[in-house]
């Protein structure tokens, strides 16, 4: 299969970055895995601003020549895996910017005039590695599992994913967080993933 890592984080001394090191590790010892590639969205300089105007479209999103790069890594992925923090109980404004920009009407989705549209990105899966400063349990205790939901039906469904994987870890800048334990986690599933 072919792997499509996306990080999002601004710092590469953080413990995001390490995780995103684990999920590489793990991918070249995996024969399963044929080739992965790597977008840091930070390091990329990724613009997320959304712009419509008299020269661009909503409608034409799907064809904007600026992000054809980023469209033609989507579709060469068998599994995207995503990797980033939580903060304010949600992903931060860069990949949502990024899932705002990508995932459009024609490329990730066909609408049919029916309550839901047609996901144009099926047979895809898809890995969600994220971390927080709160409890494990804190999305799903207070926030009713917005970060999920947003996430696997409000996005990935949506397109046509039904394949999606979390990896929710809570405590992470607690020295107590189990790290080690976390970050092997991570690692181990990428090197057995099929």
């Amino acid at each position: 299969m072919n792997l499509l890592i996306i990080y999002t984080h601004p710092n590469h001394q953080s413990l995001s970055y390490a995780f995103l090191q684990e999920v590489i590790r793990g991918s070249k010892e995996n024969p399963n895995i044929k080739e992965v590639q790597v977008l840091d969205l930070y390091e990329e300089g990724f613009n997320p601003v959304l712009v419509f105007n008299e020269h661009k479209r909503r409608r034409d999103m799907h064809i904007d020549p600026d992000s054809a790069k980023y469209r033609d890594q989507i579709l060469w992925a068998d599994k995207i895996a995503f990797v980033y923090p939580i903060w304010w109980g949600r992903p931060p404004a860069m990949l949502m910017g990024y899932i705002d920009r990508m995932f459009s009407s024609g490329f990730a989705y066909k609408d049919t005039g029916k309550m839901l549209p047609e996901g144009l990105l099926k047979g895809k899966s898809v890995v969600c590695i994220s971390f927080m400063k709160g409890p494990t349990h804190y999305p799903l205790l207070w926030l009713n599992n917005a970060h999920k939901v947003l996430m696997r039906k409000a996005l990935f469904n949506y397109v046509g994913i039904k394949k999606v994987k979390f990896f929710e870890f809570g405590n992470m800048e607690s020295p107590k967080g189990q790290h080690k334990e976390k970050l092997g986690k991570v690692y181990r599933y990428f090197r057995t993933v099929q």
